[in-house]
């Protein structure tokens, strides 16, 4: 998926933030509150060293007094403030362990319910690994960075102001060392960091091809079986595999090198510091106390320490940078447009007029709105007219050219043609999963660009060539063709389709469990199911696209029988393989690159004796 913004642009990130502040403001304020007294809560335990040293240690040594009291309720209270951090520290990593589950929820929830308004085209040209990669790695990265990464960045921010004030405090002049070293790690983080954080960014996206590229070898390992393509399949992930490798290798060398250089800077950090505390200390210069020193040197351990976490999580962030993008890109997605006001109502007659109902009549009627919430009520007839259509799908490349067609209530009209000449594309358009570049196409006189989509399609039933079953029962499969159909429609259904000739001898009937696209299933049995949708359905136009083509020729018969029944008093578009389908069309379109070139019935046809005689003499075959 490509990215549409710059790489090291932390706005996906800001967008998250502001995600999870819309309904978890309240919780991720206290755990702001906690994550603050958790890291203070440490550098008050470092600070207090110099008191310690300065206030007990020294002068009990001095004056050899016994008198441990004051050392103990100095301990006491420290251990107190030490065990208020602990609970802090307990209380928000819980709190960001359930925001980023359920943020992640919802986030899951939302790309799921773009993803199902997406048109046609998206999934045209995205791999479906590539999207699932979204919804796994891309959701994990985030669940790391709210989880871990971003409250350890800001506990690590609190802890170096925190550090920062007290060493000020204790010593400005000395500061000056850990300042000249933290300008030097600064650079060093942001050098590093830009570089990983472009190739974690390549690392999401790889990751996308490989997933994408290894569903595709799964869904067609007949085919490389069959075709002993393995070797080559082989041969193309480790291409695959190697640019993930790449992209992956440099983002975490570059990760990896920075914890090591950023704890050798520490490490000068601290000899320096000690250096110059140490004769500072012991020459009075700047008021420096041996416990100011000891407790300098534990807050410079504890100064470098943030840092290098903040490093370290730094890379987790980028990593969840990028996998949010992909996030945001398919949520920012244009969902499929739909401007069409006309929806398609159950009417029912009621003192001679048309009146619109909830119950199933299979009466069906076109309710055009009017001003002041007014409407008007057109049966529906099922004629659709192709006025002058062009079309391409990449705007480049002309599929279709000045297609003129009709067809009126009943009729059948057919489509032969070799593979590429355009037919599928035809039924595409009719249902609208793409839209004309020129010309028009009308339903009973609608321009259907003015219909609602979902009622478009509610009255266009389709039985395509390559049927998906889904993960359910034989009935519930069915069912997809009307999701409220009652248990009688759905067998009726079954039996108009003979989907009874193979269920009655399945020891579970129509509670069958179908899983893996019913791979248990002929290509016929699936075909007789997705014809029972068509049917459950009952829509007064049907697209059949070659579903005979795929099924031998014993069970064409079984099939064909179902379609007759589905056929009858509707309006059909056939597209078909085998011609012997569609000799009884009301009328047979012969396509050829996109065009027309035929038109008439199978006797007209066959008079003419061009193309389509010759492809029912056999004279020319269909590739």
């Amino acid at each position: 998926m490509e990215n549409k913004k710059r790489r090291g642009d932390w706005s996906s990130i800001v967008r998250l933030l502001k995600f999870m502040w819309q309904d978890y403001k309240w919780v991720l304020l206290v755990s702001a509150v906690l994550i603050v007294i958790s890291a203070l809560a440490t550098v008050n335990l470092t600070s207090s060293i110099r008191s310690l040293v300065d206030n007990f240690v020294q002068p009990m040594l001095q004056t050899g007094s016994s008198d441990f009291g004051p050392l103990r309720d100095f301990l006491l209270g420290l251990a107190l403030f030490c065990l208020v951090g602990i609970i802090a520290n307990y209380g928000f990593s819980i709190m960001m362990a359930t925001i980023s589950q359920d943020a992640l929820r919802s986030l899951r929830n939302q790309l799921f319910e773009r993803m199902q308004k997406l048109p046609v085209k998206y999934f045209d040209t995205h791999p479906h690994g590539d999207i699932m990669s979204i919804y796994t790695n891309d959701i994990d990265a985030l669940r790391q960075a709210i989880e871990h990464s971003i409250p350890q960045l800001f506990s690590s921010a609190i802890s170096i102001i925190g550090v920062t004030v007290s060493m000020l405090v204790v010593s400005p002049l000395l500061f000056l060392v850990v300042a000249v070293m933290l300008a030097i790690m600064v650079w060093v983080i942001k050098t590093v960091s830009s570089k990983s954080g472009r190739y974690f960014g390549e690392q999401q996206k790889n990751l996308g091809i490989e997933n994408g590229f290894i569903e595709e070898m799964m869904s067609g390992q007949k085919v490389i079986k069959a075709f002993v393509h393995e070797a080559a399949s082989i041969e193309a992930f480790d291409q695959i595999n190697e640019q993930l490798f790449q992209s992956s290798y440099l983002a975490n060398r570059f990760s990896s090198v920075l914890m090591p250089i950023l704890g050798n800077l520490g490490n000068v950090s601290f000899v320096l510091t000690s250096i110059a505390g140490g004769f500072m200390a012991l020459n009075g210069v700047g008021g420096l106390t041996i416990g100011g020193l000891m407790s300098f040197l534990q807050l410079n351990r504890s100064f470098i320490g943030p840092i290098a976490q903040v490093s370290q999580q730094l890379n987790f962030v980028l990593m969840a940078s990028a996998g949010a993008d992909r996030i945001f890109n398919l949520l920012d997605e244009e969902p499929e447009a739909n401007q069409g006001k006309i929806t398609l109502v159950n009417v029912e007659e009621v003192d001679g007029k048309l009146v619109v109902t909830d119950q199933k009549t299979n009466r069906w009627a076109w309710k055009h709105p009017r001003p002041q919430g007014q409407y008007e009520l057109v049966p529906l007839v099922g004629n659709v007219v192709f006025n002058n259509v062009d079309f391409s799908y990449d705007g480049k490349k002309q599929i279709l050219h000045d297609i003129q067609l009709y067809a009126d209530k009943g009729q059948k009209v057919a489509f032969v043609g070799a593979t590429g000449a355009g037919k599928t594309t035809i039924t595409n358009l009719i249902n609208r999963f793409y839209d004309v570049q020129s010309g028009s196409i009308t339903y009973d006189d609608i321009d259907v660009k003015l219909i609602d989509k979902d009622s478009l399609r509610k009255s266009l039933g389709i039985v395509l060539q390559d049927t998906h079953l889904f993960t359910g029962t034989i009935a519930e499969n069915i069912a997809y063709g009307r999701q409220e159909a009652s248990r009688e429609e759905i067998l009726e259904a079954a039996r108009i389709a003979n989907v009874d000739s193979f269920v009655k001898h399945l020891d579970q009937g129509y509670e069958t469990m179908l899983t893996d696209d019913g791979a248990g299933l002929s290509n016929g049995q699936r075909q007789l199911i997705a014809i029972a949708r068509a049917a459950l359905a009952d829509a007064p136009v049907l697209i059949l696209d070659e579903a005979t083509s795929s099924i031998d020729s014993r069970t064409e018969k079984m099939v064909q029988e179902g379609l007759d029944r589905l056929m009858a008093g509707r309006t059909v578009f056939v597209i078909a393989h085998r011609l012997s389908t569609i000799v009884n069309s009301d009328v047979i379109m012969v396509m050829d690159h996109g065009r027309i070139i035929e038109r008439g019935n199978h006797a007209s046809l066959m008079a003419e004796r061009g193309t389509y005689y010759r492809l029912y003499t056999g004279g020319l075959e269909i590739d």
